[in-house]
């Protein structure tokens, strides 16, 4: 049986997730793509403008997410073609990775608990675990979306060290490199997904 998420509603205000909360795995029809990307669809309430390119991946990360797995059986979320990350990994991935930066911006080490988290992003996923990492990313998201408005635009080039070895960036080099990194497993997700699912039909 292949994995469909009912969306709670499409969009409607600009940050509402596109995942279901609260209905669980059912089966739905398709919800139609959206007919722009988040690049052309205005300014995102209370956010600086030099941040508004941030703001916009990470709306177009979930969003994409979203639309790139959605149908996926449970064996294709775990599918690693020619040994390539999984579908399971990139998503717990993404979402990891913008909880890290976004700590790194802050001016803040990783925790105990985010540390423990990294090496089990590429563990399998079995289909009841599949809302609830959607759910992740789409948090995450909303998070980061908040954080972007406290932050102060003449601050965003303040150093900010990053990893034990507290290797140097900015305030802005960390929030930019969350969102285009995030963006970047968008696109191996993407790959990965159409893989399994042609192995699939001619399997």
């Amino acid at each position: 049986m292949r994995i469909r998420l009912v969306p709670e509603t499409l969009l409607t205000d600009g940050l509402t997730t596109v995942f279901s909360s609260g209905a669980g795995l059912q089966p739905c029809e398709r919800a139609p793509m959206a007919q722009t990307e988040w690049w052309q669809r205005g300014p995102v309430d209370g956010i600086p403008g030099v941040l508004q390119p941030v703001a916009h991946i990470l709306l177009q990360v979930r969003e994409s997410v979203g639309e790139i797995v959605e149908s996926l059986t449970e064996q294709e979320w775990n599918a690693r073609p020619a040994g390539v990350a999984s579908a399971a990994f990139h998503v717990r991935h993404i979402a990891g990775v913008i909880d890290r930066l976004f700590t790194y911006a802050r001016g803040q080490a990783l925790s105990a608990e985010q540390l423990a988290a990294i090496p089990l992003e590429g563990r399998d996923m079995p289909a009841d675990e599949v809302a609830h990492a959607l759910r992740v990313l789409s948090d995450r998201v909303d998070a980061a979306l908040a954080e972007l408005r406290t932050i102060d635009a003449t601050k965003l080039g303040d150093f900010r060290g990053v990893g034990r070895a507290q290797l140097p960036s900015t305030v802005i080099g960390c929030l930019v490199h969350g969102a285009e990194h995030a963006m970047r497993h968008v696109g191996q997700l993407s790959v990965t997904a159409r893989v399994v699912r042609s192995g699939a039909r001619q399997g």
